[in-house]
């Protein structure tokens, strides 16, 4: 696939339809919401958004601190993650060996109406005052090995609020992640639910294995994603794929 191409994926084609007890036809939640996913440089795609289309911006971009396994290749610690995901391996790579610049988020600011960008206390000299902040709080206890939580900036309003949930929530104590910096979709739809509303159309421009999708779906909002690396782009149309199956089962 070349850099910039875009899959798109509709949750439910239009003549699907559920049926109640007494013959009637209903549209299932979120038959309209539509995912489409970019491989490819975020500020390149961006390039082509027009401004103020977008009704959030909801991402934790890379902090430059060496969270990419940069200096070494692992595995998903998972047992059957090759399996369920056969092209996938965490691959040596550099995506978070430097900051990103000041242009990113001239072009996410120039495209959304909101923003939550997890990690902002990173790149606060970016980022216009006077708006709320999230603090995530882990629920590590007077565990000194990681931090108590992480910020994210929030465009919507001035207050800050607080959301706890442990960082291996629906992961299965960190079995079942797939990115190192991946966030539970428990946080994700609390952001989702508190900061945008549904039928939203939501933009993740460093987009990793694709959690702000799947949540995306979970809640019935428009996603568009951006992943430079083909490994976690696969990743996360898989992990969407399978979030817009879920959706279709029978309550």
């Amino acid at each position: 696939m070349g850099i910039g191409e875009v899959r798109k994926v509709r949750m439910l084609e239009p003549d699907k339809v559920q049926r109640t007890d007494n013959g009637k036809e209903e549209k299932p939640a979120g038959e309209f919401v539509t995912v489409e996913l970019h491989l490819g440089d975020c500020l390149e795609v961006m390039k082509g958004i027009p401004d103020k289309s977008v009704d959030a911006v909801i991402t934790d971009p890379p902090y430059g601190i060496g969270m990419d396994n940069s200096n070494k290749r692992t595995k998903p610690s998972r047992p059957n993650s090759y399996t369920q995901y056969p092209d996938f391996r965490y691959p040596k790579s550099d995506w978070d060996k430097l900051p990103i610049s000041k242009s990113v988020f001239d072009a996410i600011f120039r495209i959304s109406n909101d923003q939550v960008i997890f990690g902002a206390n990173y790149y606060s000299s970016f980022l216009p005052s006077g708006f709320g902040w999230i603090f995530w709080d882990k629920i590590n206890g007077d565990n000194n090995c990681f931090s108590d939580g992480e910020f994210a900036f929030a465009s919507k309003g001035i207050q800050s609020r607080r959301f706890v949930c442990s960082a291996f929530d629906d992961l299965r104590g960190g079995k079942d992640r797939q990115h190192p910096t991946q966030k539970p979709t428990k946080l994700m739809r609390w952001v989702l639910e508190n900061y945008t509303h549904e039928g939203d159309t939501i933009l993740d421009p460093f987009m990793g294995s694709g959690t702000t999708g799947v949540a995306c779906v979970q809640t019935g909002r428009n996603f568009i994603g951006i992943e430079i690396d083909e490994g976690y782009f696969k990743i996360a149309e898989k992990r969407i794929r399978d979030a817009q199956q879920q959706m279709r089962l029978p309550i």
